[in-house]
């Protein structure tokens, strides 16, 4: 069984805008079922009750220090649970980026889609894996959630993986759909994070999906019955290249979720890139 870190930035009742929420609260559930560690992490956005999903303060996750723009950022987590479960949640604290949201999460409340999501999940990526070494604890995988989570692959290649405590963990990139209209990264948040520009970059701008793809081990399309995920991944040059790294997993829509199915498929493909 392995060590999952699992990265998303929506999960029941926290936070709840697209199918990544109950996918995020189920399948963590499910695959901490089948004996693996699995703990997620989420930022903790200004709106969610400390009070009622009883987030505890953690000391040694206290002012996590980590580089951003050419100089020190700190973040803290605090602790909590999936409601009715045992499943480990973190909530990355900022006062700048993940404060102010509103429950639309990638949007203002008038609707329209915040500029800077790019950036913002930049820092959420960065913080992530910051805090690993205050957890005195280390995953095989990283399990990375749609476009939110998408630097983390080559944060891992380029910034830590060289790193005597980080060695030897897989990223896997989990795509839920294309979503054009979050997933044209800048320049800029590339630059901010301290990464290299990744070759698809054109006119300052880049496909997230693109980006991640020169880095991570393994791509997972999640492909419910209405939405060829997998064709049109292969439709983006950089991911067409490196279409070993893409395997396809079903997931249910409507109104009755079986998750069921897509943890054993999701045990069965992770343990084959861990063993």
């Amino acid at each position: 069984m392995s060590k999952l870190f699992y990265m998303t930035t929506e999960i029941i009742p926290f936070a709840n805008t697209s199918s990544l929420a109950p996918f995020s609260t189920r399948v963590p559930l499910l695959l901490q079922g089948k004996g693996h560690d699995i703990r997620t992490i989420i930022p903790k956005y200004g709106y969610v009750s400390e009070r009622k999903y009883i987030l505890r303060e953690v000391i040694r996750l206290r002012e996590i220090p980590f580089e951003y723009d050419g100089s020190e950022k700190v973040l803290s987590a605090k602790s909590a649970f999936i409601p009715k479960t045992r499943v480990q949640v973190y909530f990355l604290e900022d006062n700048e980026w993940f404060k102010p949201q509103t429950n639309l999460v990638y949007k203002s409340k008038n609707g329209r889609i915040l500029a800077d999501n790019d950036e913002r999940f930049a820092i959420f990526c960065k913080a992530t894996l910051a805090t690993l070494p205050h957890l005195f604890w280390k995953p095989d995988l990283f399990l990375c959630n749609g476009w939110q989570s998408s630097f983390v692959p080559a944060l891992y290649k380029e910034e830590y993986a060289s790193n005597d405590f980080y060695g030897n963990i897989k990223t896997v990139l989990l795509v839920h759909n294309m979503d054009d209209e979050y997933t044209s990264f800048g320049q800029a948040a590339f630059e901010k994070a301290g990464l290299k520009i990744p070759a698809s970059m054109k006119k300052g701008k880049t496909n997230a999906y693109e980006a991640a793809a020169e880095n991570a081990d393994m791509i997972i399309a999640l492909e419910s019955p209405s939405n060829n995920l997998t064709e049109k991944l292969f439709k983006l040059p950089v991911v067409k290249a490196k279409k070993k790294k893409v395997v396809t997993v079903k997931v249910p829509e409507g109104e009755t979720l079986d998750y069921q199915p897509v943890a054993d498929k999701l045990d069965n493909v992770l343990e084959k890139l861990t063993g």
